[in-house]
């Protein structure tokens, strides 16, 4: 079953047929990153965690009043949501910062099948986050630009480290794994689920994935260090038939200028 990469409300349910991510249950600790390594903060240093206090989403640091993250994790609650930046624990260390608006992309939707479409948010911080030892904001790729078939990606996060897993680790958790066409994604999910603001992501046989939990959190050009997309969608966690979607966030450069702090 498909199903976002947010996990909501002590559930880590993938949704019947096509589940929209879901945000994981803040309360809920278990295990991240399917087939992953333990990370440091320095190897992501603009990755940050976002929870209101009941739900858990990764997020990325663009600049020091900026967070971008997907669209699906933007109903938590504004008034209680705090972005912790600077730290691999996903609970403590760091900066911790509140939030003073939240703008998803106009044209996001959720699909009846539960698919996340223009899965792209942008959150503005109360306090500014200065870059430090620890901190720095994520560089972003050119309006227009995709990433290569067969590139390395590697993405981070504090989400399930399987599918059925019972919630989120403590420490931060990366893996690398091997961007495929489009049309290769397109046929294994079908044509009117992949769209070009998405892009696929895998490694032959399965066993390497993000997961619920991950949702919003980088996922970045292994050679480079340009932020490629942000962890969206997929069906199941590391499955051999069906790759990890991203969304694509070369296609909403314009956007995200029009829109940070």
């Amino acid at each position: 079953m498909v199903n976002a990469r947010s996990v909501v409300a002590s559930l880590l349910v993938p949704a019947v047929s096509m589940a929209a991510a879901l945000p994981l249950e803040e309360g809920t600790v278990g295990i991240s990153i399917v087939g992953g390594t333990t990370a440091t903060i320095g190897e992501f240093p603009y990755i940050v965690s976002l929870t209101d206090g009941s739900t858990f989403c990764g997020g990325v640091l663009i600049n020091a009043n900026t967070v971008l993250t997907a669209g699906h994790c933007a109903g938590m609650r504004q008034s209680s949501l705090r972005v912790r930046a600077g730290s691999a624990n996903r609970s403590s260390g760091g900066t911790q910062v509140g939030v003073s608006s939240i703008t998803i992309h106009p044209s996001y939707s959720e699909g009846s099948n539960g698919v996340p479409y223009n899965d792209i948010a942008v959150y503005r911080l109360s306090t500014s986050i200065p870059e430090s030892s620890t901190i720095k904001y994520a560089t972003l790729p050119t309006q227009g630009s995709d990433p290569a078939t067969g590139s390395s990606v590697t993405v981070a996060g504090w989400g399930l480290t399987s599918e059925n897993g019972s919630g989120v680790v403590s420490a931060l958790r990366k893996v690398t794994v091997s961007v495929i066409s489009r049309a290769t994604c397109r046929s294994q999910y079908g044509t009117s689920l992949i769209t070009d603001a998405m892009w696929c992501a895998s490694v032959p046989g399965g066993g390497k994935d993000a997961c619920g939990g991950d949702s919003g959190g980088p996922i970045i050009d292994a050679s480079t260090g340009v932020l490629q997309g942000v962890v969206s969608w997929g069906n199941g966690c590391a499955r051999a038939e069906y790759a990890g979607v991203y969304t694509r966030v070369g296609n909403f450069i314009d956007w995200i200028n029009a829109n940070k702090a």
